[in-house]
């Protein structure tokens, strides 16, 4: 009797849609790849709203998710797709190469048929986050907070100025150590942290090519082992208030919370916590999933 009465609650419409969930968010968490080398792997952010300095109020912060090195470059204004592939190419291709992985977040230049295929002829992949999970940019958008805070440092007697910081501040970032592989930028990607003054000169002599290339091997095989650990470690600490998602199929139904959904109803508090059921599509990985949603539901599916 009482599994008939748990089966039949739980096949009610009207419960799934109204009932709101205590458990905890479902999925655990599905942390980015590792990078194999420097900058093959990249993200990318924007810091708006900043005072016209030198014709600039934009910075573009890419960042290299392998050693966590940082780029920041002035802008005059928010770049078009063609734009940013400019940018890119002056900037990033010509020191760096071309990555294999792009990250960023959905914003127009982004999302452009003129975006994708720049980075289809590069044979870059593009990793486009969702406006409720940033966190999957997390890199760039930790990168922006530490840039706007030395900003807010330097800049605050002459907010003009800030322009003219931005390599010092690019500077420090690269040659300070990173918790998560524990050297420095400059290190992880060149096998040393160069001086900042001439007095602190260090013997950067080495013998042989062999000997050199043998030390980038070790310092990217050191550097690949703590992403690792990180990795592991988040995972731990992010997983203790998650539980394991149920295991996707498409053609599946499934209800969509209406949490961030903007419905057109009279009052929000009496408006029903789930939606649908719709049908899933595609699994694209462990914790996402494409839905078939009605045109008139304009949301990303």
């Amino acid at each position: 009797m009482e599994q008939d009465v748990r089966d039949f609650v739980a096949a009610c419409a009207i419960c799934a849609r109204s009932k709101s969930s205590n458990s905890p968010p479902a999925g655990l968490l599905h942390p980015l790849p590792i990078a194999e080398r420097p900058w093959s792997h990249v993200s990318m952010d924007f810091v708006t709203g900043l005072p016209p300095s030198e014709g600039n109020t934009v910075i573009l912060t890419i960042v290299d998710r392998f050693s966590k090195a940082a780029q920041f470059i002035p802008l005059a204004k928010l770049p078009t797709a063609t734009e940013m592939a400019d940018v890119l190419v002056h900037q990033v291709f010509r020191h760096h190469g071309i990555p294999k992985d792009i990250v960023s977040d959905r914003g127009p230049q982004f999302v452009s048929q003129v975006w994708r295929s720049f980075c289809s002829a590069l044979g870059a992949t593009v990793s486009l986050t969702s406006g409720y999970h940033p966190q999957s940019n997390g890199q760039a958008e930790r990168a922006n907070q530490e840039l706007e805070a030395a900003l807010r440092c330097l800049a605050a007697q002459n907010p003009s100025s800030w322009s003219k910081f931005l390599v010092w501040i690019e500077y420090a970032h690269n040659n300070h150590p990173s918790s998560a592989t524990g050297m420095s930028p400059f290190e992880a990607s060149l096998g040393y942290s160069p001086p900042l003054f001439p007095s602190d000169d260090i013997d950067l002599a080495v013998p042989s090519v062999q000997h050199h290339l043998q030390r980038i091997q070790r310092v990217w095989r050191q550097t690949t082992a703590a992403l690792l650990r990180t990795r592991e470690g988040n995972c731990r600490v992010a997983n203790r208030r998650r539980r394991a998602g149920p295991d996707y199929q498409p053609g599946q139904k499934v209800w969509l919370s209406s949490k961030n959904v903007p419905l057109q109803v009279t009052s929000r508090k009496l408006a029903p916590r789930f939606i649908g059921p719709y049908i899933i599509e595609r699994v694209i990985n462990p914790t996402c999933v494409r839905l078939r949603l009605p045109a008139a539901l304009k949301i990303h599916p």
